[in-house]
């Protein structure tokens, strides 16, 4: 069985705390992902997400210009052991209702896992799993 450090994406994208959202949509939008990990100082301290920033522009249009990452990210960050299975991390997003998990190793941040990640592996497993057409299987 595969294990969510097989699945992460190992590229850590982050961004400061301090930056406009305005600038956190374009990074998003450039790197074509869908949330960045917060720095502050050396230390991650909050995860900011495509969603966060749909919701502030739909919450605070006239603050845009003004809202930093730091107001809208979430903390503390919400992390899974890269030897846990894609079906702990199913269910943790399911029950905190989110859509990314930091992954970590020894206790330190090594990726990111989302989603996307988890629906791409179930896919996967779910084809291995349906009986063939050849076989005269219904």
């Amino acid at each position: 069985m595969a294990t969510i450090g097989q699945l992460m994406t190992r590229n850590l994208s982050f961004i400061s705390e301090n930056v406009s959202i305005q600038e956190t949509a374009k990074l998003m939008y450039t790197k074509r992902i869908g949330s960045l990990l917060v720095k502050k100082e050396s230390d991650f301290s909050g995860i900011v997400t495509e969603t966060d920033v749909v919701r502030a522009v739909a919450e605070q249009p006239a603050q845009m210009g003004q809202l930093k990452v730091k107001e809208l990210m979430s903390s503390p960050i919400i992390t899974v052991d890269r030897n846990m299975s894609p079906h702990y991390a199913r269910d943790l997003m399911a029950d905190r209702k989110i859509r990314h998990l930091a992954v970590t190793e020894d206790g330190k941040i090594v990726g990111i896992i989302s989603v996307r990640d988890l629906l791409a592996y179930f896919k996967t497993v779910g084809k291995e799993l349906q009986p063939s057409e050849s076989n005269g299987c219904t």
